[in-house]
C-alpha cells in the first residue's frame, strides 16, 4: 500500500502536464474516461456489492442508498463526464484586460489551481464526477473516500485512470488515497507544497475537522440544515408539492430540507394536510412515513414527536422533519439566521413584499422563491456535476463547477517596458 504521501508527491508530479493541456486533450481524456467506466460496469458492480455487504446493518436505509451503484447509475456517472466534455473550459480564458497609455498590457488570466484534494463519504458517483471536473478544469486531483464506499471508488478510480493512460496522459493524474483511517485525512490537510486546494464533503464532524485542522487552503462544504417557509399567504398546494419534494424525493443528501417553517395563521390548516401527505398516505403506500418533530404550538393541532433540544440544530439526512410556528417572514428569519447552516433556504409565498424581504435576509448559498431546496445542485444549476456546495463566501459560494476549481493570475505583456 502506498501511503498518501507518496500519491501527493507522485500527483503533484504530474499536475503540469494537465494544468497546460488545451482544451482538446482535456476531452479526450474525459471521452476515454467515460468509456473506461462503462466498460468497467461489472467489476465497479462486484466491488460495491462487497461494500453493501459490509455495510448492511449498520448503515440506514437512506444512507445506503447513497453508497449502492447500479448500471443505471454508472451510466448516468458517464453521461456526467460526458456533460463536462460540452462544458466551456474555463481555463486560461482572459476574464478582464486593459492596456496602460504607455503601452503595457494588463490581462486578469482565468488559471487551474493546480491539485486539488476531496475527503468524501460513502457517495461513490462523487469519485467521478470529482474527477471529471478537476481534469477539465486543468487540475490533478487526490481522492480519499470513506471506507464504506473505498473498493466502489477504487474500483471507478481504476477506470479512469485508464481513461487518462488511453488518451497519452499519466493515470497519476487522478490519485486516490490507499489508507482509509483518519491519518490520510490529516496527512492532506498537511499536504503543504502538495495540495493547493482540500475540499471535505460530508458530515458535520469531518467538514468541522478539516476547516480546523487543515493547513492547506480549505473549502467549508456541504452540511445541509436546510429551511421552508411557508408563508400565510402561500398556495397550500403548492407548499405541500414543494414540502414532499424538499423532504422525501432523497433525504440523504445535503439540500434536503430539514426544518419547516409555518405562519401560525394557517397552521391549523396546513398542518393536517401535511401530515396526511408526509405520514399516513406514505404509510398507506408502503413508503417509509416522514417523523415530524413538532414544536408545542404544532403539537397541539396534529400528531407528531413533541420537538428535542437539538432537533433544530440537526441535519438528520434521513424520513424527519423538524416542523415550528412562527408570527410571520420576520420571525422565520430570525430563526434560520439563528440555526441555518448557510447552504439553501425556501420561502413558499404570494406576497412579493415577504419574498423580497426573505431573499434579502437570508445569508445562505442559495435561497428560493417558490421552489424546492433539492434544486442546489451543479448539474442542476447548469454546471455538469459539482465538487460539492460551497457554504463559505471567499473564492465560491453554492454549487462549485469548473470555474470555482481555478484561481487567476495577471500577465502583463510589455515591450522593454521598465518603472
Amino acid at each position: 500500500m502506498k501511503t498518501t504521501l507518496e500519491i501527493m508527491k507522485e500527483t503533484a508530479a504530474v499536475k503540469t502536464s494537465i494544468m497546460t493541456a488545451p482544451t482538446e486533450d482535456k476531452n479526450r481524456i474525459l471521452t476515454a474516461m467515460a468509456d473506461r467506466l462503462v466498460e468497467a460496469a461489472d467489476d465497479i458492480l462486484a466491488a460495491n456489492a462487497l461494500d453493501m455487504a459490509d455495510a448492511e446493518g449498520r448503515l440506514s436505509t437512506v444512507m445506503l442508498d447513497r453508497l449502492k451503484l447500479t448500471e443505471a447509475r454508472i451510466q448516468g456517472m458517464a453521461d456526467g463526464i460526458r456533460e463536462v466534455v460540452k462544458l466551456p473550459d474555463p481555463a486560461w480564458q482572459i476574464t478582464e484586460s486593459h492596456t496602460r497609455a504607455d503601452g503595457l498590457e494588463i490581462t486578469k488570466t482565468c488559471v487551474p489551481l493546480g491539485v486539488i484534494a476531496i475527503i468524501y463519504e460513502s457517495r461513490p458517483n462523487v469519485t467521478s464526477d470529482a474527477a471529471a471536473l478537476c481534469i477539465k478544469s486543468g487540475n490533478a486531483v487526490i481522492l480519499r473516500s470513506g471506507k464504506d464506499a473505498y473498493r466502489s471508488s477504487a474500483a471507478i478510480v481504476r477506470a479512469l485512470r485508464q481513461g487518462c493512460a488511453d488518451a497519452g496522459y499519466p493515470e497519476a493524474l487522478i490519485g486516490q488515497a490507499e489508507d482509509t483511517s483518519r491519518q490520510s485525512s490529516l496527512d492532506l490537510m498537511n499536504g503543504v507544497g502538495y495540495v493547493d486546494l482540500l475540499i471535505p464533503r460530508g458530515g458535520k464532524g469531518l467538514i468541522s475537522t478539516c476547516v480546523e485542522n487543515a493547513k492547506v487552503p480549505c473549502i467549508e462544504t456541504g452540511t445541509g440544515i436546510c429551511h421552508l417557509y411557508i408563508d400565510e399567504t402561500a398556495d397550500l398546494d403548492m407548499a405541500l408539492k414543494i414540502i414532499e419534494n424538499a423532504k422525501t424525493s432523497r433525504p440523504s443528501v445535503c439540500n434536503a430540507a430539514e426544518v419547516c417553517l409555518v405562519n401560525r395563521k394557517i397552521a391549523g390548516e396546513l398542518l393536517p394536510k401535511m401530515r396526511e401527505l408526509l405520514v399516513e398516505k406514505r404509510t398507506a403506500e408502503g413508503k417509509i412515513p416522514v417523523e415530524l418533530r413538532l414544536d408545542k404550538t404544532c403539537a397541539d393541532i396534529i400528531e407528531g414527536t413533541p420537538a428535542g433540544e437539538n432537533d433544530f440544530d440537526t441535519e438528520f439526512l434521513d424520513y424527519i422533519l423538524a416542523v415550528r410556528a412562527v408570527d410571520n417572514v420576520d420571525e422565520a428569519i430570525a430563526h434560520i439566521s439563528a440555526h441555518s447552516t448557510h447552504h439553501s433556504e425556501a420561502i413558499v409565498t404570494r406576497n412579493d413584499a415577504a419574498a423580497d424581504k426573505f431573499v434579502r435576509g437570508i445569508d445562505s448559498a442559495a435561497v428560493y422563491v417558490n421552489a424546492s431546496t433539492r434544486f442546489t445542485d451543479g448539474g442542476e444549476f447548469g454546471l455538469g456535476c459539482e465538487m460539492g456546495i460551497s457554504t463559505q463566501k471567499l473564492h465560491a459560494r453554492g454549487p462549485m463547477g469548473l470555474r470555482e476549481l481555478c484561481t487567476y493570475k495577471y500577465v502583463v505583456r510589455g515591450d522593454g517596458h521598465v518603472r
